[in-house]
């Protein structure tokens, strides 16, 4: 009998795999910033969302969004404006964040560990047809940002300094991507919960970084991870009876694992029999990003 005949196992994979897309080509960007722990940061913070929600008896989603996106924005004032450190202003997130997501779900009528565990660690299987449109929408929204901003968004994230004196918009594309994290965060807490989104966003492109070298085809390879992670991990977890979020997230990890291994293989059988380098494709920079990208960042844009 196969598991996806029954509905809630078609959108437990339809939100996976979303998820699975999205979350890479946002993620991307984050790593080549080395703020791959932003996401967890936003993540603690939208569980004050939540609390919020609970707690006036409205939407959790919603609030989480909001409140997410506020706190997302902030950190990355603070890192622009360098008042303090950037690994502080996460602590401060990390702490503050899940502190008052507790406290304020301990206050509200829905104070049930489970309720508060579904936010933490998601609960795929219970997305219901409503969750499932506005993961897609959103998702899509995502997508076709960080795609169609690819050029400008890693001119930013490779060298912030050559983007401002290139007349790229350099403040408002960062609050862009942190706004854009807070989004992501918020809407994958069904999938894998708030405290697993932001290894989906890293750890594909971690794997993608051990076999391709150009940001394009870096990108392509993540998304394509991302998916098959989402989809081997809602099969494991409804053939193993295990959380489709952790189990999603240790797919990912085992495929990193994976292909770091037989790549350090090959790199050192290529040691032994090519001794020298040849056929290397460049490495994009963005000055080439930039020139191919003339009308995004010129005068006026």
């Amino acid at each position: 009998m196969s598991l996806f005949q029954y509905e809630f196992m078609l959108r437990a994979l339809a939100g996976a795999l979303v998820i699975g897309l999205a979350a890479p080509a946002l993620g991307i960007y984050l790593v080549q910033r080395r703020m791959s722990l932003i996401g967890d940061g936003v993540g603690h913070v939208a569980l004050t969302g939540v609390g919020v929600g609970l707690l006036l008896n409205t939407s959790p989603v919603l609030t989480a969004v909001i409140v997410s996106a506020v706190g997302a924005v902030a950190i990355e004032l603070v890192r622009e404006r360098g008042r303090t450190s950037g690994d502080l202003a996460l602590a401060l997130l990390f702490y503050g964040g899940i502190a008052g997501g507790v406290m304020l779900v301990g206050l509200s009528d829905n104070r049930s560990n489970a309720n508060l565990m579904s936010y933490l660690f998601g609960a795929l299987t219970t997305t219901a047809p409503r969750d499932l449109v506005v993961i897609v929408v959103v998702a899509a929204v995502v997508l076709v940002t960080m795609i169609g901003l690819r050029p400008v968004l890693f001119a930013i994230s490779h060298d912030e300094e050559y983007a401002r004196v290139s007349g790229v918009p350099v403040r408002a594309l960062n609050l862009l991507l942190a706004a854009t994290t807070a989004v992501t965060v918020t809407i994958a807490m069904r999938t894998v919960g708030l405290l697993l989104i932001s290894a989906l966003m890293v750890i594909p492109v971690a794997t993608a970084q051990q076999f391709t070298r150009g940001f394009r085809s870096t990108m392509t390879a993540a998304m394509t991870l991302g998916l098959v992670a989402a989809a081997v991990g809602v099969w494991l977890a409804g053939t193993a009876d295990t959380a489709p979020g952790a189990t999603i997230v240790v797919v990912s990890i085992a495929g990193f694992l994976l292909i770091a291994a037989g790549g350090a293989g090959w790199r050192a059988v290529r040691r032994r029999v090519v001794p020298v380098a040849a056929g290397i494709p460049p490495v994009e920079t963005p000055e080439s990003v930039l020139e191919h990208a003339a009308p995004l960042v010129g005068p006026g844009r």
